[in-house]
């Protein structure tokens, strides 16, 4: 257990433990994505993107598109924004196998420290438009076509691509955020019944920013009601050892603890899934969902 006391230890339940660190190990497979830097407008914004046919995929033109978006600061990491944004290991021979093959593209934010030490540049609404610029300009010119197009974003990636999807909601099929309330009013969420389109809200009950039961309890019943939605609301962030997770001392808990379970495919280390209507995780139900697009 952290030396730091936290407010939510007196809750953790009988017989459960504290997991300070994710189970996998990180940068493994960073040689597998390749960089590049994109310019619209007179923007400029850099990627990292991995091609499944340069590791035995077959391209029907079929095949799914991961876009990544990282939360602020994590571009100021270098390559390590890679794990950050939870894709490296979806570049794992394992999830690729499972995923029949799928291109990953993580664009990256132009973030930097002010004088004062604060991150700036940081997704906003200004990168709407080039981020779907580059999502549409990569597909057109890397690929011979693609299926299944997923938006994944992490805290405030979460919230820009729920952004994404309000703008260009025909561009895309399935949006996962990741820690982020910021879901559209009933009527955007009617937008999603009327085009077919999926959300995947992932999101602890625990959330240190966006308390379950002041901001989202009530949006529930709605939710539920969708035709395409699967909520994944633990009510506690674990990693893949099946501990709680926790890092900065039990400050961050439930939000960003949360993309250690996506970076680990929603499945703990022995093979049974995080939640049980996953029972491969989210690979397997992406790659379900892909066959009855």
């Amino acid at each position: 257990m952290s030396e730091v006391y936290a407010s939510w230890y007196d809750e953790v339940p009988e017989g459960a433990f504290i997991s300070n660190a994710p189970t996998y190990r990180v940068g493994e497979l960073f040689g597998r994505f390749h960089k590049g830097e994109y310019t619209h407008k007179g923007a400029s914004l850099k990627y990292y993107w991995y091609d499944p046919r340069e590791y035995g995929a077959s391209d029907d033109g079929k095949l799914t598109f991961l876009t990544f978006l990282h939360g602020t600061s994590n571009a100021l990491e270098g390559d390590i924004c890679i794990n950050f944004t939870g894709a490296e290991l979806y570049a794992s021979d394992a999830y690729q196998e499972t995923l029949r093959g799928a291109y990953i593209l993580i664009p990256v934010a132009n973030e930097y420290r002010d004088e004062d030490g604060r991150v700036q540049g940081y997704w906003s609404p200004d990168y709407l438009e080039i981020v779907h610029s580059l999502f549409l300009d990569f597909i057109a010119e890397k690929t011979d076509g693609v299926g299944l197009r997923v938006i994944l974003g992490n805290s405030s990636g979460a919230t820009f691509v729920l952004r994404l999807m309000d703008n260009y909601m025909d561009d895309f099929d399935i949006v996962i955020p990741v820690g982020s309330d910021a879901l559209p009013d009933d009527a955007g969420l009617d937008r999603y019944d009327e085009k077919g389109k999926c959300l995947f809200l992932a999101i602890c009950k625990r959330d240190e920013f966006h308390p379950y039961e002041e901001n989202l309890k009530n949006r529930m019943d709605r939710l539920e009601r969708m035709k395409n939605a699967f909520l994944f609301l633990p009510e506690w962030t674990r990693n893949g050892d099946k501990g709680i997770a926790s890092i900065i001392g039990g400050i961050e808990m439930g939000q960003h603890c949360l993309m250690n379970a996506v970076q680990s495919n929603l499945m703990f280390d022995d093979g049974t899934p995080m939640d049980p209507r996953l029972p491969k995780g989210l690979t397997g139900w992406l790659a379900d969902y892909a066959k009855k697009a």
